[in-house]
């Protein structure tokens, strides 16, 4: 009974606590949630959402992992990879930071722990299997990559245009390389400095929360927040107020777009209910006026994206005058103002309103306060689209727990279970999404500080998000200056640091097939960001295809005796035949429907191969299994070979396999005399009924020169 409960409740193991245990876990807690709090507000904006998401997804979903998780250091919350996986997901259905792209990010949390949950209880945490250690390398130095260099626009504070081609996004930005806001620029380099600093003067200085500090206090003391905002008559610039109206209707036209795409889609959802032609017909024009509007949405985002920039490239200058402010070219102004910033830039535009900015971009208002409980908004429509991403992010998510788990547990000697450990994952993005929170998962930074810091039960992840509520509580007014910078370069450290190229070296030293297409998903992922999914999708079904490639056609060869004695492929070697009148051959398979059929055609090569053999011996020694497709194909080739006057011989099975031939009646169809306990009493017996084990048969020896086309290339 005590089992159970612990198995339904993992967190009664924590209990009895001692003095010591509660000690570490309190100093552990602290010490993570001096980290937590400003980690969660920069991947917050990675994943497309106001910063208070992040502290949001800080609360509930590091209780519920921490109760029902494996590994007591484990500390689960926003992570960086997942943050821009959820944003990459949803931007082709929703803007960043609207209400409907805040929802979509919850549901997509509740989808991602539905899937995990349902692994972890059917016991599938094997499926991460599929992931090879190559194809996890690639993806993730390339979406390190792409998480980094997609906050160079918030560091040298310029547009970031979000479309389906991420490298050209990149290069957009590049190309704004001229018109870098120089204060943001210098915020980014002080708090690396202060974070690199502080972790070379000790690893406990909490670098995070000092620049988070600094930052927040210089940028209150100097404003580097500077905004205006004013009726868009008053912009007197006729080619940036032109530009900013078609911007204006753009978002308007998207809004009603997106509107219209939501139901068309419900429309083929209730199409399903029609009969026959009716159906078809409402399924094919709705289809074809989604495409339509699909085709125009995505040009209407193209061009904002590109009257953004435009207009950023564009300064404006404020005059005072009676009616109130107004913006003009600075080169309509006689004498420039020396209390005046330099330049004003196009923010954004609500209504009437555009707003504009001369200083920096901060974190801004906060709201104050808990998360509420309230259900996520289910959308029917959108469910099948993101199911493949969601499915990705369950896995790349518990990859990464199950990693930092098992690295954790090594040095702690604690048992991992991994299934015990989706469940956890999943009840904590479930739970998460009730209130208000995105994907989480399992992190290395904070999970690292936890167990370096003395965490010893999963206590230490609930102290953690004390820190939060008080930051939700009472700290959320403080926090309105601090830089966004400041954030970009904390998630652009964290994530910079995932990128390691040694793996892919050794991989290639071992298995080059593999490493390979380590470097395709590596170069896949880049390519199709920011579909990262894609990417490593792609690697998974070239490990599956490469595994399937193998395990058909396994390594094959006729063998010899080597000057030592022992045996080796001839070719590989250079070694004489044996002998004419019987072939060796290994065969390192198993016998299965797959490669039944290379089998075959290595046997027969053979016989081709030597027409005066009157048997071939199959090496078995490597043959692990046999299905009714190989049972029956040995059988067909057995007596094929009796009918042309050669017997089929084996040596050293397996005793399943050894079973499996008794049952179907081969060992009686070939006799007892052709099995053999191992291979050297094998060719013992063959030697003396069929010749000279040197390979004198009587007429003179040819080179073996080939085994055939099938065979060549699995020689050893």
């Amino acid at each position: 009974m005590h089992a159970v409960a612990k198995k339904l409740f993992p967190f009664l193991s924590w209990f009895p606590l001692s003095r010591e245990q509660l000690r570490g876990d309190i100093t552990a807690g602290i010490t993570v949630a001096l980290v937590l709090v400003p980690q969660s507000m920069a991947y917050a904006q990675l994943a497309g959402l106001p910063v208070v998401y992040g502290l949001y997804a800080s609360f509930v979903p590091v209780i519920v992992a921490s109760l029902w998780g494996s590994l007591s250091q484990l500390h689960t919350g926003p992570v960086a990879m997942l943050s821009l996986m959820s944003a990459a997901a949803l931007i082709p259905f929703a803007t960043p930071g609207s209400p409907d792209f805040i929802g979509l990010s919850i549901m997509l949390a509740l989808m991602v722990g539905v899937l995990r949950l349902a692994l972890g209880l059917f016991r599938l945490g094997v499926v991460v299997n599929f992931l090879s250690s190559p194809v996890i390398v690639g993806f993730t130095n390339a979406a390190a990559l792409i998480i980094g260099l997609s906050l160079l626009s918030m560091v040298i504070g310029v547009p970031f245009p979000r479309s389906d081609f991420y490298l050209r996004d990149l290069w957009r930005v590049v190309v704004q390389l001229p018109e870098t806001h120089w204060p943001t620029l210098l915020f980014a380099l002080g708090t690396w400095l202060i974070i690199w600093g502080a972790a070379r003067v000790s690893a406990r200085l909490p670098g995070v929360l000092i620049a988070v500090a600094v930052a927040t206090l210089l940028s209150w003391a100097i404003g580097f927040e500077q905004r205006l905002s004013l009726p868009l008559e008053h912009v007197k610039d006729p080619v940036a107020r032109a530009w900013i109206e078609e911007y204006r209707q753009a978002k308007a036209r998207e809004a009603e777009l997106t509107g219209q795409l939501t139901k068309l889609n419900a429309r083929i959802r209730s199409a399903a209910e029609l009969a026959g032609d009716a159906r078809a017909a409402v399924l094919a024009a709705t289809e074809a006026e989604i495409r339509l509007l699909t085709h125009e949405l995505q040009g209407l985002k193209a061009r904002r994206d590109t009257l953004q920039i435009g207009l950023h490239a564009r300064p404006l200058q404020r005059l005072n005058e009676a009616g109130g402010d107004r913006l003009v070219s600075p080169d309509e102004v006689a004498v420039p103002s020396t209390q005046e910033p330099a330049v004003w830039r196009f923010a954004s535009v609500s209504g009437d309103q555009a707003t504009f900015s001369a200083g920096g971009s901060v974190v801004g208002d906060i709201p104050r306060g808990l998360p509420r409980l309230a259900a996520p908004e289910l959308r029917p429509d959108l469910i099948l689209a993101l199911f493949p991403a969601a499915l990705v992010m369950a896995l790349i998510g518990f990859m990464e727990a199950t990693s930092i788990s098992k690295a954790i547990a090594a040095s702690t000697r604690q048992k991992v279970d991994t299934n015990q450990e989706l469940i956890g994952q999943g009840l904590a993005n479930i739970a998460g999404s009730f209130f208000g929170s995105y994907t989480v998962s399992g992190s290395f930074s904070r999970s690292a500080v936890a167990a370096r810091s003395g965490a010893r039960t999963g206590l230490f992840a609930i102290i953690s998000v004390a820190g939060v509520v008080a930051v939700l509580l009472f700290l959320t007014p403080y926090l309105y200056h601090l830089p966004q910078a400041t954030l970009a370069v904390i998630v652009m450290m964290a994530v910079f640091g995932l990128i390691r190229v040694k793996p892919l070296i050794q991989a290639w030293k071992v298995d080059s097939q593999a490493a390979l297409i380590g470097i395709i998903t590596f170069v896949a992922t880049l390519l199709m960001a920011p579909s990262l999914a894609d990417g490593i999708l792609l690697g998974v079904v070239l490990t599956i295809l490469s595994y399937l490639i193998r395990t058909m056609r396994p390594r094959a060869d006729i063998v010899a005796r080597k000057p030592d004695g022992t045996l080796g492929g001839l070719r590989a070697h250079g070694l004489s035949p044996m002998s004419r009148r019987f072939v060796p051959v290994r065969f390192d398979g198993s016998l299965t429907f797959i490669n039944v059929a290379y089998f075959e055609d290595i046997i027969l090569e053979a016989q081709a191969e030597y027409p005066d053999a009157r048997a071939i011996l199959v090496i078995g020694s490597g043959i692990n299994e046999v299905d009714a497709s190989g049972e029956e194909r040995v059988r067909e080739l057995a007596l094929r070979l009796r009918e042309a006057g050669v017997e089929l011989v084996f040596s050293g099975l397996k005793q399943q396999v050894r079973r499996v031939f008794e049952r179907a009646g081969l060992i009686e169809l070939l006799g007892a005399g052709s099995f053999f306990a191992d291979k050297e009493r094998a060719l013992q017996v063959l030697s003396e009924r069929f010749g000279d084990p040197r390979g004198q048969s009587g007429s003179a020896e040819r080179p073996l020169t080939s085994l055939g086309p099938v065979a060549a290339a699995q020689r050893s």
